[in-house]
């Protein structure tokens, strides 16, 4: 999972270079979690790791240039801002 991980934080990285790597991270494990709770609590049945990688890849691919604009505007994600935090 770490590699999966790092990889898409990779990739947001390179989307959205307003994002450090912890934020990107953080984005990342978040949007995963996401995906697998909605699909969970609509009874759907799990496909796999590569499913949720897919999907979270066709959202960074999406949004991920704007993903900053969000944090930035909703309280629930302004601590990620917390500069000594970020690893950069």
């Amino acid at each position: 999972m770490e590699d999966i991980f790092d990889r898409l934080a990779n990739r947001l990285c390179e989307e959205n270079d307003k994002l450090s790597m912890y934020q990107a991270r953080i984005w990342v494990e978040y949007l995963w979690e996401d995906f697998e709770t909605t699909r969970a609590k609509a009874g759907r049945e799990y496909e796999g790791k590569q499913m949720t990688e897919q999907i979270v890849m066709q959202w960074i691919n999406s949004y991920g240039s704007r993903l900053h604009d969000f944090m930035s505007q909703n309280p629930r994600y302004q601590h990620l801002f917390n500069d000594d935090q970020q690893l950069h």
